[in-house]
């Protein structure tokens, strides 16, 4: 299960799949410093979009390539990595893959602040939502986008699916420190075809890390702030080593807050990278990274709507322990760790046949933990009851414990795939994906002092048996096979990509709890997955596209398939779900320029979705802990359009708008069980009508600054649509100051990010519900009302950072 913030088929149709040709993962320029040779590349098999005005010379269909990052010794203007080259201030690199796509290059994200992570850098992208909680981005993992959240998307770093296989949190504050992202791009409504997911019926987010320097030398970055905030990172490039064509950096950071005005506890992490590249011949390359991330945190309470009004950003946990105080502050905490491998690899076989191979492992453990009162005597192991607990201390009845769940994954997989051009104009690919991943969890209580300074090691025990209310033994394997080919006609300008991808998931495991029914739990999925897409050149700097996606999802949560017990009640707390896959067809119908004086992108989408899985959020009943809770609501249907406009550089000024209006309802009434509520053709949860930015970025090579306002429309929480989120604006502002050198100090600069200026108090997210208020069913039933709990917004907060290249 995940406690807090662990979380929060139709038959083939006739479309066939979008497809690449080229290279599944081309070689990356990354702009890191003046000390960049003008020929450094790395190997990737990250999808993400190609540079340069071309498009006929980057890799079509549906397989693209990261964002182009120039490493030309005179384009550098920072040891950051910026190159001031990305049209909207790093906001819109270019892209030619034919479907809906956006990116962040290093001139946006060296200049937030260095707390920030993956998700809330891409906040400002045309219909990205970011439920960010904490000031700082810190732990943003939780997005919206077209109505879907994170868990609907498919997550690549460096090549590798790295989001949680099970219930496909990203975890993205974990995987790379922002010093070293070289670029994010998602793609709003189409993965990849030969993209390793099974969850993505939204999209993908990719993710690189930059390259590591030819020349020795490094970088320092020093930061504090508000609410004590302090970040230390350091990173050495070990250059060139020798004749070996292998060079590489290592980095450490060290990251620290307290929650300041959201209450008592607060934040640390420490975080390792490493990334090392051996490149030869014409094309070949490897690169070995590695990352490591130990993470804890304070839980962040989440308030219904009427604690939101009574008692604002202040609603936490209770600073000060009284004896059976379960909402004292140490008791709520959250231990997020990672370890990851992941060695991409490109091989030229021969002048038309390109291979690329992902070996990847990821381990990711906690435990996480939450504060309850159980009975002393009389509660339940399962459905059986206990008497007589020992140990602890007894208040009013009940013992006051610290609910464990030391949670624990590892996944290990290989993503291959071949690319071969059979003609000038005519490429075939194919390729395969495994991957096997095994999950435990036994959950235990264990008794708090006294006085509240700790709790005993020793986990209660109920005639020989931890107490427990899952204990959990859960394996999955996935095989994915594809195929594709791509087309190109009338001179390169016309390029037409099909494809057809098969996806298989197979997972079993057992809940040794007693009375748990299943105890053995199964779920196997086949989904054919064909895909279809279409650009064309109108100019070299104009491109319309059109695509057909389907895409499926595997149940979210081992809460999909097993009971919840808990020691207060005689029965399952959380019953398994509806085990039904998630499946979406999608279209999409667009236009960019890009080139000369601006970039801009507008596109037409419609996604039908069937078995639609809202994955809410909420608190066991009679706890403090969270598990994610994954609900079939049946069919949606999602339509809207999306723009974005990035102008080039002028006058040392590079502004950035983009916006969606979005249009999205359930199709199906929801089964309550005791009848059905009327929800069909109401507005779907999580899919605001208009969201919108405005960004302004300057630098002249030694003052830089920028600021950014962003609006989120209003958004329902209930499918009856009887209660909502209110809309909300928040705006941040970054400035800096740059030197040329000073001694052995290379760019050396001076750093300000502000975040939420005017301290807007906000609600940025939410749990979901059926109706908070008394409903009649279609059966003359009552559906009592259920508060869903929301995300509150970071409050405002200011950075400083001092770094310098050396």
């Amino acid at each position: 299960m995940r406690i807090s913030f662990r979380q929060l088929s139709l038959s083939c149709v006739a479309l066939t799949g979008l497809v690449a040709a080229a290279a599944h993962a081309q070689t990356k320029k990354t702009a890191i410093g003046e000390d960049r040779k003008a020929t450094a590349s790395a190997p990737a098999v990250q999808n993400q979009a190609s540079g340069g005005d071309d498009l006929s010379s980057s890799v079509l269909g549906q397989f693209t390539r990261s964002s182009e990052e120039i490493s030309v010794t005179n384009h550098a203007v920072a040891a950051t990595g910026i190159t001031n080259r990305t049209p909207g201030g790093g906001l819109m690199p270019p892209q030619s893959a034919p479907r809906s796509q956006s990116g962040i290059t290093r001139d946006f994200i060296a200049k937030q602040s260095p707390s920030s992570n993956i998700t809330s850098l891409i906040a400002d992208l045309p219909g990205v939502t970011v439920s960010s909680q904490d000031p700082f981005g810190t732990t943003g993992d939780h997005l919206q986008v077209r109505g879907l959240n994170e868990t609907q998307f498919g997550y690549l770093f460096e090549g590798a699916p790295l989001a949680d296989p099970i219930n496909y949190a990203p975890y993205t504050a974990t995987l790379v420190d922002t010093e070293n992202l070289g670029s994010v791009t998602i793609s709003q409504g189409a993965p990849d075809l030969n993209a390793p997911f099974y969850n993505a019926v939204g999209g993908q987010i990719t993710a690189t890390a930059i390259n590591p320097s030819h020349h020795m030398g490094g970088f320092a970055d020093l930061a504090g702030g508000s609410y004590s905030f302090n970040k230390e990172f350091l990173r050495f490039d070990t250059g060139d080593i020798g004749k070996s064509g292998v060079r590489g950096f290592l980095s450490f950071s060290h990251t620290g807050y307290d929650n300041g005005a959201r209450g008592p506890g607060g934040f640390m992490r420490y975080h390792l990278d490493t990334k090392f590249v051996k490149e030869w011949g014409d094309g070949n390359n490897i690169a070995a990274i590695f990352s490591y991330n130990r993470q804890e945190a304070t839980s962040w309470r989440a308030p219904t709507m009427a604690q939101w009004k009574q008692y604002g950003v202040g609603f936490s946990y209770d600073p000060n322990f009284t004896p059976g105080d379960a909402r004292y502050y140490k008791l709520a905490n959250q231990n997020l760790n990672q370890q990851l491998l992941v060695m991409p690899m490109n091989f030229s076989l021969t002048d038309r046949l390109k291979l690329h191979v992902t070996p990847y492992y990821v381990h990711q453990f906690g435990p996480s933990l939450g504060g309850e009162n159980i009975p002393a005597v009389g509660g339940y192991y399962g459905t059986q009851q206990y008497g007589q607990l020992s140990g602890g201390t007894v208040v009013n009845g009940s013992i006051l414990t610290v609910g464990r769940d030391p949670w624990n994954q590892k996944t290990g997989g290989l993503n291959m795939s071949a690319d071969w051009r059979i003609s000038k104009s005519n490429t075939f690919s194919f390729g395969w994906w495994y991957a096997y991943t095994t999950h435990e969890e036994l959950s235990d209580f264990l008794p708090v002092n006294a006085d509240g300074s700790g709790w005993s090691g020793t986990p209660i025990r109920v005639n020989g048996h931890i107490l427990s209310g899952y204990d959990l033994n859960f394996m999955q394997q996935v095989n994915t096979l594809f195929i594709a080919d791509t087309q190109r006609l009338l001179n390169d300008r016309l390029t037409l990509s099909a494809g057809f991808r098969v996806a298989m998931v197979s997972r079993q495991g057992t809940n040794l709890i007693p009375g748990a029914d299943p105890y053995k739990m199964q779920g196997n999925y086949f989904e054919p997955l064909p895909q279809f897409s279409a650009s064309y050149k109108i100019t070299p700097h104009d491109q319309i596209f059109l695509n057909g996606t389907t895409a499926f999802r595997a149940p979210a949560s081992v809460e999909a398939y097993s009971q919840i017990f808990d020691p207060n009640s005689s029965h399952a707390v959380m019953q398994p779900q509806s085990l039904k896959p998630e499946y979406s067809i999608s279209e999409e119908i667009g236009y960019r320029h890009q080139g000369g004086l601006y970039n801009f992108s507008m596109s037409l989408f419609n996604i039908n979705m069937t078995n639609h899985q809202v994955t809410s959020t909420g608190y066991i009943p009679g706890t403090n802990q969270m598990v994610a809770s994954p609900i079939n609501i049946g069919g949606q249907t999602s339509r809207g359009i999306q723009a974005e406009l990035g102008l080039a550089r002028w006058h040392h000024f590079s502004p950035y708008v983009s916006g969606q209006f979005l249009h999205s309802t359930f199709d199906n009434d929801f089964n309550t069980g005791m009848g059905s509520l009327p929800t069909a053709g109401k507005v779907a949860v999580a899919a605001p009508k208009f969201t919108g930015t405005i960004g302004l970025n300057y630098d002249d090579g030694t003052f830089f600054g920028n600021f950014d306002l962003r609006y989120v429309d209003t958004q329902y929480t209930t499918f009856m649509n009887d209660e909502k989120m209110p809309s909300y604006i928040t705006s941040n502002l970054g400035l800096g100051y740059r030197m040329k050198a000073l001694g052995p100090m290379k760019h050396p600069q001076i750093q300000l990010n502000l975040t939420n200026l005017g301290d807007n108090h906000y609600l940025s997210g939410s749990s979901y519900t059926a109706n908070a208020h008394p409903h009649v069913t279609s059966t003359g039933q009552i559906a009592t009302g259920g508060a869903p709990v929301y995300y509150v917004g970071g409050v405002f907060a200011a950075v400083v950072s001092l770094s310098t290249g050396f």
